[in-house]
């Protein structure tokens, strides 16, 4: 699995001229099965992501962010290995 950071690099106006496509992309990214879920958005700073595949593929598909594409965000692809859960949380079944 593998969290992609997104931090963003241009103001909230440029961000917000790109949110319909970089919504569209969470949707398809989740339907397409490689996006498990989308963390907050922090409307100055970015947001999380939490993916899984192989990561030379997870990097080339968080490259298509339309906020990367259009220079709005900047996308760093990292690795994570959940060892335990909170008490009461099943990963297995959230994740799934």
């Amino acid at each position: 699995m593998f969290i992609i950071s997104l931090t963003y690099t241009a103001p909230v106006d440029v961000l917000d001229g790109h949110l319909a496509d970089h919504r569209a992309w969470l949707d398809q990214g989740i339907a397409d099965g490689w996006l498990l879920l989308a963390g907050r958005r922090e409307p100055r700073t970015g947001g999380i992501l939490l993916a899984r595949g192989d990561r030379a593929a997870i990097e080339a598909k968080a490259a298509t962010d339309p906020f990367v594409v259009n220079g709005a965000a900047r996308a760093e692809v990292i690795e994570f290995h959940p060892v335990r859960a909170a008490a009461g949380v099943d990963l297995d079944s959230l994740l799934a």
